[in-house]
């Protein structure tokens, strides 16, 4: 059994604040002197950005449908071993999910059995927010709704207005933000703009000096120190530490989607993780295997098809079977071309054929399953692998299969339909996994890269 302070803050939907007022709640108790640990519930790469820039180290997520319930408190127990407090940010609003509320804030708070504080944007609202309350903690008894933040308020009265009704429900105020559009986070297609291009550093500090003068940490500390011990299972991986080699993974401006834990497992099972940029390197690192995310291409299109030496770099690896997973933003750097929203098409790294055409409308989000058609690089012919996809991109026409295979039968809400593209020992599709989630993948890519590694060395006479 293990006691972590730890909290869940959610919202009725989103868009009420809960990330802004996280962020800030993070600043605040970091400069108290506190060590805190962030998690966002769900499949969210860009607000753990924010998370790590307000708390000083990485953000985790917990999502499970990308990872087995049980592994849940693991991961939170691992991650805030040391932390002071572990605060958890919801997704949507808290009893929104997958179907039949898989992954939602609700089933993740019960999971880890935290209490939960309750965003509500009282904006143009007074008594009704104790309605909204009200209804939000009877709807589910069994999710420790422990009391409300209000949020976006107008003056003092509209604050003792709402006050009253809450203490009439019987409903702890845990503290009260005016409205202030200076705390604002700017956006674009895939909502927050990341971290790694906002510039704006300076908001963290002032969302953080908000929350400090109008919440009540100490009352919030002490309900994040009323949570019940924890019954943690030690994890294991078959291969933990097997398979030495060298993967190098994309990380700048506009490749940025991974899960801090997910590449903890492949450097558990002996990988060497080396970030590469193909937005700025002109070559490659010496790896045996690259992970290409994640992110924004389309916004760095032009810089990134300038940049030839890598674009060649990466083609030529591929053309050597070097073991190479590309996931969403990282499938469309491997396309022929990527067509960016003013219609314009930029050269890409031509190791899949195609071209990615960015559009208005968003092309998927959600929870897939997703079932391998052939052996891979993330296993056998028949392997099943649950992911999550997020992108306004599609390929200009259906591939043909007589000249690009496709790699996997997705399944989506009792549909099907194939996707994805497998050129030598390189995987591209729009899947998003979480290694974690699915072990045996992460071991069959590490062990492919070192097998790589091994043959490199035979040909080359290297030890």
């Amino acid at each position: 059994m293990k006691n972590i302070p730890r909290l869940v803050i959610a919202a009725t939907q989103s868009g009420a604040g809960k990330t802004t007022i996280v962020t800030g709640l993070l600043a605040a108790l970091r400069q108290r002197g506190l060590n805190v640990q962030s998690f966002k519930a769900g499949p969210d790469y860009i607000d753990p950005g924010y998370h790590a820039l307000a708390s000083g180290q990485p953000a985790h997520n917990l999502d499970s449908w990308l990872t087995p319930k049980e592994i849940l408190p693991e991961i939170l127990a691992a991650e805030a071993e040391s932390a002071d407090i572990a605060i958890v940010e919801g997704v949507m609003g808290l009893y929104d999910g997958g179907r039949q509320g898989i992954s939602s804030t609700a089933e993740i708070a019960k999971i880890i059995k935290a209490p939960v504080l309750l965003v509500i944007d009282a904006k143009s609202m007074g008594a009704s927010a104790a309605a909204i309350a009200q209804g939000f903690r009877d709807y589910d008894p069994s999710v420790k709704l422990a009391g409300v933040i209000l949020n976006r308020l107008g003056s003092d009265t509209h604050e003792a207005m709402i006050r009253e009704a809450m203490a009439g429900i019987d409903m702890p105020v845990y503290g009260a933000l005016r409205r202030n559009d200076g705390l604002r986070m700017p956006e674009r297609h895939l909502g927050l703009v990341p971290v790694e291009e906002n510039k704006e550093r300076e908001l963290i500090g002032r969302m953080g000096e908000a929350v400090a003068g109008q919440l009540d940490l100490d009352k919030l500390l002490a309900l994040a120190r009323s949570a019940e011990p924890l019954a943690i299972k030690e994890s294991s991986l078959s291969g933990a530490g097997a398979y030495f080699c060298r993967i190098g993974v994309a990380k700048d401006e506009a490749f940025s989607f991974y899960y801090p834990a997910s590449l903890k497992v492949l450097a558990k099972l002996g990988a060497e993780i080396v970030p590469f940029s193909p937005l700025h390197d002109e070559k490659l690192p010496a790896v045996d295997g690259l992970f290409i995310g994640g992110g924004f291409p389309e916004m760095f299109a032009g810089q990134l098809a300038a940049n030839s030496s890598m674009r060649q770099a990466v083609r030529q690896a591929a053309q050597k079977d070097m073991p190479i997973l590309a996931e969403c933003g990282g499938y469309m750097y491997l396309m022929d071309s990527l067509q960016d929203f003013a219609g314009v098409s930029h050269p890409m790294a031509g190791v899949f054929v195609g071209q990615a055409v960015m559009t208005e409308k968003l092309q998927m989000v959600g929870y897939v399953e997703a079932e391998l058609q052939k052996d891979s690089l993330l296993g056998k012919a028949g392997t099943k692998l649950k992911g999550h996809e997020f992108h306004f991109s599609k390929e200009r026409e259906p591939i043909q299969q007589d000249k690009a295979p496709f790699i996997f039968r997705k399944l989506r809400n009792n549909s099907e339909y194939p996707a994805g593209q497998q050129v030598k020992n390189v995987l591209g599709s729009y899947l998003h996994l979480h290694f974690a989630g699915c072990l045996d993948a992460a071991e069959n890519f590490v062990r492919q890269c070192a097998a790589y590694k091994k043959k490199r060395g035979q040909v080359s006479g290297e030890v």
